[in-house]
Parts: structure tokens; C-alpha cells; sequence
């Protein structure tokens, strides 16, 4: 049974592990443009953590009309992706692939 599921609305992809995630979300997906600054980045992970760490949690519910459990939710995949990815792999492969 898959493990991880990519998680962008109208996708059903499913990975048996968080690396190949992020890089279908990356490669195979439309990049997101960030709502607070205008920003391109890919959709899915990366557009989560680029929200989180780039602006406040404030910023993010004005931009994005979203409330407390939308945060948690988002807050909680990242964490949960950033403990189990090795990131600095999906990266590399990323670049390798010309996606990054």
C-alpha cells in the first residue's frame, strides 16, 4: 500500500515514499504563483514551505482566505514531510532533472 499521496486537488498519484513525491509534485504539476508575494514556485511541498517560511502565518490566512485548521493542516504536512524526506536528495535530483 502506497504511503504517500501527492496530495494536489484532482491528483490521485500515490508514491511509497516522500521523495517521490515532492519531485512528481515538482516535475509534473503547474507552479504555483505565492499570493502574499507573487512568487514562482512549485506546487505542492515547496509551495507550502515557501508560505511558511517566507511569511508570517498572518500574511498566509489574509492571502489565501484561510483559517486556523487550514494552517495546522499545512503546518503538519510539512513537518511530517521534513522529518521523514531526505531533502537535500530531492534537490539534487531535482536539479539533475532541470527542475530546480
Amino acid at each position: 500500500m502506497s504511503r504517500w499521496k501527492c496530495g494536489i486537488e484532482g491528483c490521485d498519484a500515490k508514491f511509497e515514499d516522500v521523495e517521490s513525491t515532492i519531485i512528481h509534485q515538482t516535475v509534473e504539476h503547474e507552479r504555483h504563483e505565492c499570493k502574499v508575494c507573487g512568487t514562482i514556485v512549485p506546487e505542492g511541498y515547496f509551495a507550502i514551505r515557501h508560505a511558511f517560511d517566507e511569511h508570517t502565518r498572518a500574511e498566509y490566512v489574509r492571502a489565501y482566505e484561510a483559517d486556523s485548521t487550514a494552517v495546522r493542516t499545512r503546518e503538519d504536512v510539512k513537518g511530517e514531510i521534513e522529518a521523514q524526506a531526505d531533502l537535500g536528495n530531492v534537490v539534487e535530483q531535482l536539479r539533475e532533472r532541470g527542475a530546480l
